[in-house]
């Protein structure tokens, strides 16, 4: 009997103190078991999105590693990627320039500097919506163009600093 109660105390005091972790544990225990699942239906949603994606590939005949033939880029009747790349730097400097413009022509100058990106998108294959959105979700969607044409290899920021400023 002796043995059984000295072996109590310690078991109590354990118990008193590992109570504490195991109430926490229980009430984290649906928030690990949240996480847990949250990254299952991640990983699960990856691996669907990649299999339709190769399937498309394998469709359409693209190259798996996302790169572009530069040869095909200037095969295309209309003007060549460089033409396409400089004339969007030009635009993008003159829209700068346009804020003490009439509104009339700063939608003119939107649009040309729009279509040009339609043009380059198209060439790159960089999935574009201008046409379909107004306002600033247009906006937002030529920033987002802006930056995978960028991200394809086409150079749309002048090296400068900037905007160039007239002489004068």
């Amino acid at each position: 009997m002796s043995a059984v109660h000295a072996l109590a105390l310690p078991l109590a005091l354990l118990a008193t103190a590992c109570l504490p972790v195991v109430v926490a544990a229980l009430i984290c225990a649906d928030e690990l078991l949240d996480h847990l699942g949250r990254r299952i239906a991640r990983r699960r949603q990856q691996r669907r999105e990649r299999r339709l994606l190769n399937r498309f590939d394998r469709a359409f005949e693209v190259d798996p590693h996302g790169r572009i033939d530069p040869t095909e880029l200037d095969r295309v009747d209309g003007p060549t990627i460089q033409q396409l790349a400089a004339d969007l730097r030009r635009l993008a400097d003159q829209r700068w320039y346009a804020a003490d413009r009439s509104g009339p022509e700063q939608q003119t100058l939107l649009e040309a500097y729009d279509d040009r990106l339609r043009l380059a998108s198209q060439r790159l294959g960089v999935p574009e919506h201008l046409g379909e959105l107004t306002g600033v979700d247009r906006e937002i969607e030529r920033v987002r163009v802006e930056g995978e044409l960028e991200a394809a290899g086409l150079v749309l920021r002048t090296p400068h600093a900037g905007p160039r400023r007239p002489a004068g």
